[in-house]
């Protein structure tokens, strides 16, 4: 597992260096399948490390993330320092991150990522990275530490995201129902929207929000 690690941190990590590497793997590989079992085809296969190379620069991090997920261990992280580069993804600019990462035996690993090589788990198209000074949690293989999932909803700053991405529809509903408070539709929406972020989030959001919406559900008229 180490090994599928350290292969894995690097094709994330250095994902336009790796792709000359892929290519040249594929040459090797073909070559060898011609010497040893006198195969013809290479060019196809050398054609798919090719492909594969340029696609690597964007499925890298799934695929680590996926890895560490099922295979590795509970630590601790902290970004300890955050600086912006004049490099971009996504018109946005990119940031290098300092951290801090403490094993499950109490070890301290300093390590480095960035916003196009970090590995969040779950998968998702948002880029969500820890706030500094703030500890979150992480997977990773014992051996070789450095390479690390950054498990999103298992640490505050994630739970703290998806509350606030629950919210919205609460929020649109109160809006819908400000707009018209005698539509009955609308009364319905608001209805179900509280019953279920409360359902949801009564054990992980704040005491006081879930009274805020219990209330408010409760000060509705009487469903039909």
């Amino acid at each position: 597992m180490t090994v599928i690690s350290a292969i894995l941190y690097f094709l994330t990590q250095h994902p336009f260096w790796a792709w000359p590497v892929i290519i040249m793997t594929g040459v090797a590989v073909s070559w060898l399948l011609f010497v040893l079992r006198r195969k013809k085809g290479g060019f196809v296969l050398i054609l798919l490390f090719f492909i594969y190379g340029q696609v690597n620069i964007f499925v890298a991090h799934i695929f680590n993330a996926l890895f560490l997920e099922a295979f590795g261990v509970e630590g601790k992280a902290v970004i300890t320092h955050a600086e912006e580069t004049s490099s971009t993804l996504n018109d946005q600019n990119v940031w290098v991150y300092d951290a801090v990462l403490k094993t499950a035996d109490g070890r301290d690993v300093v390590v480095q990522f960035d916003t196009m090589s970090a590995s969040i788990y779950p998968i998702t198209n948002a880029i969500l990275i820890p706030p500094q000074g703030e500890m979150f949690v992480v997977r990773y293989i014992p051996g070789f530490p450095r390479n690390f999932v950054v498990m999103r909803e298992q640490s505050a700053y994630g739970k703290a995201y998806l509350i606030g991405e629950d919210r919205e529809p609460v929020d649109k509903a109160a809006a819908q129902l400000d707009a018209s408070p005698g539509n009955k539709e609308f009364i319905a929406e608001y209805r179900g929207a509280l019953r279920a972020f409360i359902d949801k989030h009564r054990d992980d959001a704040q005491p006081g929000l879930i009274e805020d919406y219990q209330a408010r559900l409760d000060a509705l008229p009487p469903a039909d």
